[in-house]
């Protein structure tokens, strides 16, 4: 026979059900306390321990109230009510704007999910979850952080004040799986062609810079590039939260270390690249440059440590130089604009425009050549462009990845290297029929 609470459980208000959820997880955590696991038996235990406590409350939960256990078994032994999103595959960012708006990313569309949290509580406990680990934090002194999911999924968190309208997550998806450059191009995000000639760049040890916006898939495309690396060179990857998967067996992983409570033992972007010139190296592949570092990496290519590969968000190619150009000065080096002009054009050969557009689709929509100073003003060459040709149903944009008809000026260095290019991919409108349209 039911017993009364059972009876009436349907009746229970979502006050109710959220008691009757953080009992559970109560007692659960109780019977963890002292119990030396292993993290591959900390799963088992915990799912004996909540059928245990199941059944000493004598509650009969109705069919449609059973994914109740589920989600508490999310609360234990992953990141709460967020942890289907991770594990849809279609799903490509995660948004929580605090407890009750969560929005995702699938297929390029941004969209709100039903899922919600209890409170600003429930989420920030989440939040712990995610940084403990890794030996980071967040409070009132420091609201925001930066962290990355044990599958490397890069994870952002910001709480109040900064947060007026509670703790907020946002989660870029790690793609299980790293992807090809021949998804890329059946994609459509360029084509073989340009495909052919970048993989040439990279062997010949052209310094490259991908710009592009939020999102664009600036780093799956460093990614991709960086497979290029022949096995023989020792690989140093600089970033904020290690995320990059290089393939190759001699790569030396850095990540920036964030100061402890006291304000001490931080370790930044810039200190790991002025560190890895002491390491070696014959590939330096910074994750994003967003601060002094930017010097220290132009330095860094413009001394003999060619080959180098970082990212940097701007919209345009030109608008990447006015970008490093704005991250050079903040060093605190008082240098003048022309001479980091300079050091710019000496040390970038090529700059890779990575674009997320309007219909959610993601494209190499420039490939260009550095190519050097005339007056006071750096010389840009478009050896590959993305020409919009309309629109086509359901808004997507139609247009064509072509070659400008220009060969790159350091076309001498890609013979060097044993790469002869054909005439015939700087020509326009010689993109093999199939892939010019998208």
């Amino acid at each position: 026979m039911a017993t009364p609470i059972a009876a009436n459980f349907t009746r229970l208000t979502s006050a109710d059900l959220l008691k009757f959820k953080r009992y559970l997880v109560e007692n659960v955590n109780r019977s963890m306390e002292g119990e030396p696991l292993q993290l591959g038996d900390r799963d088992q235990f915990i799912k004996q321990s909540l059928e245990e406590v199941y059944v000493q409350t004598k509650v009969n939960l109705p069919q449609d109230l059973r994914k109740q256990i589920h989600e508490i078994l999310d609360e234990l032994t992953g990141f709460g009510p967020i942890q289907p999103l991770l594990e849809d595959g279609d799903v490509t960012e995660v948004m929580v704007n605090g407890p009750k708006n969560v929005y995702i990313e699938k297929g390029g569309i941004l969209m709100k999910s039903p899922i919600t949290f209890d409170d600003d509580d429930h989420v920030l406990r989440i939040i712990d979850r995610i940084i403990l680990p890794l030996g980071r934090r967040v409070d009132a002194d420091s609201p925001t952080v930066d962290a990355r999911l044990p599958d490397g999924s890069r994870v952002n968190a910001v709480i109040r004040p900064v947060a007026i309208d509670g703790p907020s997550i946002t989660i870029r998806k790690f793609k299980k799986g790293k992807l090809s450059i021949q998804q890329l191009i059946d994609y459509g995000s360029l084509t073989p062609h340009m495909a052919e000639f970048v993989r040439a760049c990279v062997i010949a040890r052209l310094n490259i810079v991908i710009s592009g916006g939020t999102g664009s898939g600036k780093t799956t495309l460093l990614n991709v590039l960086s497979g290029y690396i022949p096995e023989s060179e020792r690989i140093i990857t600089i970033e904020d939260a290690a995320e990059l998967q290089l393939q190759q067996d001699h790569v030396m992983r850095m990540e920036t270390k964030v100061s402890n409570v006291d304000g001490k033992g931080s370790v930044t972007i810039r200190d790991l690249v002025r560190n890895s010139l002491r390491m070696r190296p014959d590939r330096i592949v910074v994750g994003e440059v967003r601060g002094g570092e930017a010097l220290d990496m132009l330095q860094a290519m413009n001394t003999g440590h060619d080959g180098s590969l970082t990212t940097l968000h701007a919209n345009t190619p030109r608008d990447a130089l006015s970008r490093l150009e704005t991250l050079v000065l903040m060093s605190g080096m008082e240098l003048p604009l022309k001479v980091v002009r300079q050091q710019i054009s000496s040390a970038v050969d090529l700059i890779i425009q990575q674009t997320r557009l309007k219909d959610g689709t993601r494209k190499v929509t420039a490939i260009t050549e550095v190519v050097g100073m005339e007056g006071d003003t750096v010389v840009l060459t478009d050896i590959f462009k993305f020409e919009q040709t309309g629109m086509g149903e359901n808004n997507t944009i139609l247009g064509e990845l072509k070659a400008t008809g220009i060969r790159p000026l350091f076309s001498p260095r890609l013979e060097a290297a044993g790469f002869k290019l054909s005439s015939e991919i700087f020509m326009p409108g010689s993109v093999p029929k199939g892939q010019q349209r998208r």
